[in-house]
């Protein structure tokens, strides 16, 4: 009898707590089962993204192989409008900037490339859009441009690279002393079995500061 006792007291015990309780366990619950379905259905969404681009991105790759610069442009655009969120739009703007280029359209070719710059997900896809329209803008003769771009902050694997570049800006800008020292750096910075450090040697022999 009074181990009954004792459980009808516990039991009148919980259906108080849960009368005064119960309400925000539910919506607490209610609140963590919404999250858990956003997430996986946000999950999901994600993965069906990034398998749209990577076809479209196989398209775009065959498109490219068989030089076909408008269907690159086209499958680019399609990339960068609907699936910007992907590793795959900067890479797809990457190659529209190529094609451009390519095709002679150099205003293009910068849209293509600030886009990546502005959008691209990976820091080194960034760096190497970054670089490559300093390229563009030293064609231009738009130097100071191109020194920001070769100026700003960039990966350590790149630094041989952007070096050379800002050595060819300042060469174009006729600042010899500088633009020696910036190739030093870039032939230091590149790695010594690389075939390009013999461009950069031969840029810093026609200096006169053979090394």
């Amino acid at each position: 009898m009074a181990y009954d006792l004792e459980e009808q007291e516990q039991l009148e015990t919980m259906k108080s707590w849960w009368k005064q309780h119960g309400n925000l366990v539910v919506m607490a619950l209610v609140a963590c089962l919404v999250t858990i379905a956003a997430f996986q259905g946000w999950r999901y969404y994600r993965h069906q993204q990034a398998l749209a681009a990577v076809t479209l991105y196989e398209q775009l790759a065959q498109a490219e192989r068989a030089g076909d610069a408008k269907k690159v442009r086209d499958i680019a655009a399609q990339i960068t409008d609907r699936y910007s969120r992907t590793p795959y739009a900067a890479m797809a703007a990457l190659a529209a900037a190529r094609a451009s280029f390519d095709s002679g359209d150099l205003a293009e070719t910068r849209a293509r490339l600030q886009w990546a710059i502005d959008n691209g997900k990976e820091e080194e896809v960034r760096d190497v859009a970054r670089l490559r329209l300093a390229g563009v803008l030293l064609d231009e003769k738009r130097y100071d441009e191109a020194l920001a771009l070769v100026n700003a902050r960039h990966v350590e694997a790149f630094s041989g690279l952007y070096a050379a570049m800002k050595g060819d800006i300042l060469v174009a800008q006729g600042k010899v002393t500088e633009a020696r020292s910036a190739y030093q750096l870039a032939f230091d910075k590149v790695d010594g079995q690389s075939p390009y450090r013999t461009m950069i040697q031969a840029k810093l022999d026609a200096l006169g500061d053979a090394k």
